[in-house]
């Protein structure tokens, strides 16, 4: 901007000198001095205007206005007296400089500098453009110039020039409100002090100078934010530049973390439904195995024995009634999964439907040497329940108690009432549950990582479907575990149940609700 602003200053002088230059007289005119006269009257801005010819010497006419004072008159004899001194040796060489810059087509001219004394501590800026003459002949030594009023440009060309350049500059900068804006300032070389300034200067130490190296040379241009600084800009914009990187790979590090998890998930997931797989094939083919033995055997009649025969019946039955309740657990899972699964409620004695479950499946109880206790309250009111679905639900826990107990193999179910609720508890010796563990054991495929779990085969659904359908009821189930001392799950239901009858063509007594998982 400092370049510009340089380059815009000079052109605008060189289209000032350039009113001038072209009416400078050929200095053998018999009236070479009026004419200079007429052209300084004409131009209040000019302070010293003068010719040089070799042959002839110099003529300089200053601002008439000016020459009631001293120092003016001064000033003008200093500069004839200079001229003549400096020309006498170096004009040839400047004329052909000049000569050249005209003949590229470039501005004709060379500009130099010196201080005006103006009985202040600061010395007035003075500067003169020397050119060729187009009056004069081709084969004369003959120079012209003008020296700018040093008034002139410190109170109104300098300061016009840059407050042109600021306008310019806040009209392009309109768009961004938020950018802070600028201000310029002149001073002379080595003398700091402004000597002209645009409206936005508010003192201070400039950002950035440069030094001019147009038609105003020792003059240095300098430049500044208002009310603030490049520093402070530079460390606001790191600072944001810091914050936004650092949010953006908090985000890049959050979409790696929960990708890694989506996935890891995902592969645990198809690794539990791998070995589901594999575990239900285990459950059916064991079942399947022993009906089939059993069912060849006495095809084959080789047992004579009636209590014996009666006895392989009763195995077929149990283990197809295993088969039975491993087939719906996988079912019902299945149905939840899709939102279909139905349940039927009516009021049951739950005492009843207790009692007939688990002497069903008492054989299976007995035949893995448990020793087994019941205590079940007779004076419970109906409960509105589906029968099915709670005897799978007692079921998956008796044989949960029974797959993971080692050595101390102990069995007790409880039902009773408790605070306007009934509970029903299953109570087991076996191997615990950490407590770490013990919200993780009702989600889907979930099994606890301990030997003896994954030395009994199971599908690890038993629990999720257990908690679904507690909860179809409006009730909960809850463990209470220590590692090696045995659990106690137990299953809480309301006496007045939640879910209100169906209106309808159903029997007042049953209810159907499709129940999502």
């Amino acid at each position: 901007m400092l370049a510009i602003s340089d380059k815009r200053l000079t052109e605008r002088a060189y289209e000032m000198a350039d009113e001038a230059r072209h009416k400078f007289p050929c200095p053998t005119a018999p009236n070479a001095a009026q004419e200079l006269d007429k052209i300084v009257a004409d131009h209040p801005w000019i302070a010293h205007a003068f010719i040089f010819d070799k042959p002839t010497g110099t003529i300089v006419r200053s601002q008439g206005s000016k020459m009631s004072d001293p120092e003016s008159r001064a000033e003008g004899v200093k500069l004839q007296n200079e001229v003549q001194l400096w020309f006498s040796i170096e004009a040839e060489s400047l004329l052909e400089k000049v000569r050249k810059m005209q003949h590229k087509g470039d501005k004709p001219y060379f500009a130099f500098s010196y201080p005006a004394s103006k009985g202040d501590k600061h010395p007035a800026y003075q500067n003169v453009l020397i050119f060729p003459i187009d009056a004069a002949a081709k084969d004369r030594i003959t120079l012209g110039g003008i020296c700018f009023d040093s008034g002139y440009l410190q109170h109104e060309f300098f300061p016009g020039a840059l407050n042109s350049i600021m306008a310019d500059t806040e009209a392009d900068a309109s768009r961004d409100s938020s950018h802070p804006k600028i201000g310029m300032m002149l001073h002379q070389y080595r003398d700091y002090e402004p000597m002209a300034a645009s409206l936005g200067w508010d003192g201070g130490e400039p950002e950035v100078e440069r030094k001019m190296e147009g038609a105003f040379p020792d003059l240095v241009m300098a430049i500044k934010y208002q009310g603030t600084t490049i520093q402070a800009i530079t460390q606001r914009f790191l600072r944001t530049s810091y914050i936004t990187l650092g949010c953006i790979s908090l985000l890049l590090i959050s979409g790696l973390y929960f990708t890694y998890r989506s996935v890891n998930k995902a592969m645990e997931l198809a690794k539990l439904k791998s070995d589901i797989v594999s575990n239900v094939s285990h459950e059916l083919r064991t079942p399947l195995s022993l009906i089939r033995l059993y069912a060849e055997t006495l095809e084959l009649g080789r047992i004579p024995d009636d209590a014996k025969q009666l006895e392989y019946y009763r195995i077929i039955r149990k283990e197809s009634e295993r088969l039975t309740a491993l087939i719906n657990n996988i079912l019902d899972f299945s149905r939840i999964e899709a939102g279909k699964k139905e349940y039927e409620f009516r009021d049951t004695d739950l005492s009843s439907l207790v009692r007939s479950t688990l002497d069903a499946y008492r054989y299976q109880i007995e035949q893995n040497g448990f020793t087994y206790e019941e205590y079940i309250t007779d004076e419970l009111p109906p409960v509105r329940i589906d029968r099915e679905a709670m005897a799978r639900s007692l079921l998956n826990l008796v044989n949960n108690a029974i797959k993971y107990s080692n050595q101390d193999k102990y069995l007790a179910v409880s039902l009773y009432r408790s605070n306007g609720s009934v509970k029903l508890d299953v109570v087991d010796h076996g191997i615990g549950i950490p407590r770490a563990e013990q919200h993780k054991i009702f989600d889907k495929f979930y099994r606890v990582c301990d030997p003896l779990c994954h030395e009994n085969k199971g599908s690890g659904l038993g629990l999720s479907l257990v908690q679904h359908i507690v909860q179809a009821h409006g009730g909960e189930v809850s463990v209470e575990s220590t590692p090696g001392k045995g659990s106690k799950f137990s299953i809480t239901l309301p006496l007045h149940a939640a879910i209100k009858s169906a209106e309808g063509s159903k029997p007042a007594n049953q209810e159907v609700h499709t129940v999502g998982a």
